[in-house]
């Protein structure tokens, strides 16, 4: 498997990064068949591997990764994020000092390493100053515990703001996005994908198979599979936009050859501003299926129809689990009182 550059940083990574929300509690429960889900991914070429503190969940899959990698630490870019919650503690969450710098050795204990290639804010935190954040991960890159620092969600104006920050105060600047991508949520074509070209970030992509709707298993007219994730995203995954746009991919994919997995994942790394892909494998079918069509590639032709099919630069409809700006998640920040509106 070939390998791309991580923006400006120097490092090398493989155009599929391993995932591991699946694997805890949370997926896939039997740590050893993860363990040898790792192996396989790391013997077939994927040099990259990407998890959270929150993951298995509460540090599961970080403990996962840890005990796959012995023997094989160097060899990998390991990637993991903070900011999730990590008990009832409200200090026990966010991008601050306090919590950035304490949680940090726990990721690097339970990895069972000295340090983290790729350290990533996992949610943008209005709560917390920019520079509270940059400063702790600066230093935190100084000692030599982390490479390279990210951020994973973030809206265009927060990275702009977030680069001259740490222009300006001398700081390390974030280095990736981690943003969703998919056929189905192309939003960050707009304005996301554009400002991380500019600013030489490199970016993986989650959900590229659209939290399962790009497997070809959730259809118009038919009863959803009974998982999970029903219960998790259950209005993006019976969302009839998306549904309609499934039925066109279909027949498009058949038609180039193509499982319609391989199609969508070979659509997310056509684009230039994006680095990697992440698959998110819960059995080794899964990442066996994957895998298969790793060495696809789509041509003018394909590309245009799914254009068609899918606006470029639009979502068409939000996903469950994105980030929502709390002016948009709570009225009172975009409404005026009702004192002021009389007044008006």
């Amino acid at each position: 498997m070939q390998t791309r550059p991580l923006g400006r940083t120097g490092i090398q990574v493989s155009p599929y990064c391993l995932g591991t929300m699946m694997f805890g509690q949370a997926g896939n429960p039997d740590h050893d068949d993860c363990v040898r889900i790792i192996h396989r991914a790391l013997d077939s070429g994927i040099n990259f591997i990407d998890t959270a503190d929150v993951y298995g969940p509460h540090g599961m899959s970080e403990e996962i990764v840890g005990a796959a990698l012995k023997g094989r630490r160097d060899d990998v870019v390991l990637a993991t994020k903070v900011n999730g919650s990590m008990g009832d503690d409200p200090n026990r969450r966010g991008s601050s000092r306090r919590w950035i710098v304490t949680e940090v050795e726990h990721s690097l204990r339970r990895l069972r390493t000295d340090r983290i290639d790729l350290y990533q804010i996992h949610h943008p935190d209005p709560r917390t100053d920019v520079e509270e954040t940059l400063s702790a991960l600066t230093d935190l890159v100084r000692s030599g515990k982390v490479r390279v620092i990210g951020t994973s969600n973030l809206p265009a104006s927060e990275i702009v703001e977030a680069q001259w920050v740490a222009e300006r105060r001398g700081l390390q600047r974030f280095r990736t996005e981690q943003p969703t991508y998919s056929i189905l949520n192309r939003g960050i074509e707009r304005e996301v994908l554009p400002t991380c070209q500019r600013y030489g970030m490199g970016v993986l992509v989650w959900s590229p198979l659209a939290m399962g709707l790009l497997t070809g298993r959730y259809r118009k007219g038919q009863p959803p599979p009974r998982n999970a994730r029903m219960n998790w995203v259950p209005r993006h995954l019976t969302d009839e936009r998306k549904l309609d746009a499934v039925e066109q991919l279909l027949p498009l994919a058949k038609e180039a050859g193509l499982a319609l997995t391989h199609l969508a994942m070979a659509f997310t790394i056509a684009h230039p501003g994006v680095t990697s892909a992440i698959i998110g494998p819960r059995t080794m079918a899964h990442l066996d299926d994957l895998l298969a069509g790793a060495a696809v590639t789509l041509d003018d032709e394909v590309l245009d129809r799914i254009d068609r099919i899918v606006t470029p630069g639009t979502d068409i409809s939000p996903l469950d689990v994105s980030y929502v700006p709390p002016t948009i998640e709570h009225a009172a920040l975009r409404r005026r009182s009702a004192d002021e509106r009389a007044v008006g």
